[in-house]
């Protein structure tokens, strides 16, 4: 009995002598494979007027080509939208061309879907490169942007900056009937 025991004993050690480090170096590759893509996100100067907006990104790897869709869904707008300013922070470092930003009606991906546009809408876009920390893209759909239930999305393809970090950017809208724009809310994207 007491030789069985011993038997046992040694046989247990083996195998957890083998067994736990085995475990240890094939978890991170386990992990890799079913990698969660969760976001955390940082704001600075956190003030009652600030509005959280969704956004969807498809590379977050500096110098890689990136399309970024900013949401605009239908508890961000309070009315017809006429005018959308986009308000980029010049430490976004890359080069935007009015024929790669579009507007469309968006399909927001989730757990069964994908992000996707759904219908386009066509835009006269201008871009405004001042002496300012930001640039400034204007874009004007050519009917008013409705005030419904539908999820729209500015789309952005352009080179993702050399410079990884957070990046904040802005928007404002002009509703049907006013005459300056109002702040819709903030995006803030993170390059790697």
């Amino acid at each position: 009995m007491l030789k069985n025991t011993k038997k046992l004993t040694l046989n247990f050690k083996i195998l957890r002598f083998f067994l736990i480090p085995a475990i240890l170096v094939l978890t991170p590759f386990v992990n890799n494979i079913n990698e969660a893509k969760a976001g955390l996100e940082f704001q600075w100067d956190q003030n009652t007027g600030y509005r959280r907006l969704k956004w969807f990104q498809k590379e977050k790897n500096k110098n890689f080509r990136n399309t970024i869709y900013f949401f605009l869904r239908p508890r961000d707008r309070n009315a017809d939208l006429l005018k959308i300013e986009l308000a980029i922070p010049k430490t976004f470092k890359t080069k935007i061309k009015t024929k790669n930003i579009s507007l469309c009606k968006v399909n927001i991906g989730g757990f069964e879907s994908r992000t996707k546009c759904l219908e386009d809408i066509p835009i006269d876009t201008e871009i405004k490169n001042d002496d300012s920390s930001v640039t400034r893209i204007n874009i004007y759909p050519l009917s008013k942007l409705p005030f419904n239930k539908d999820s729209f999305a500015i789309v952005l393809k352009a080179k993702n900056p050399q410079r990884s970090g957070l990046f904040q950017f802005h928007s404002y809208g002009q509703q049907a009937g006013k005459i300056s724009s109002s702040y819709l809310g903030s995006w803030t994207i993170l390059i790697d």
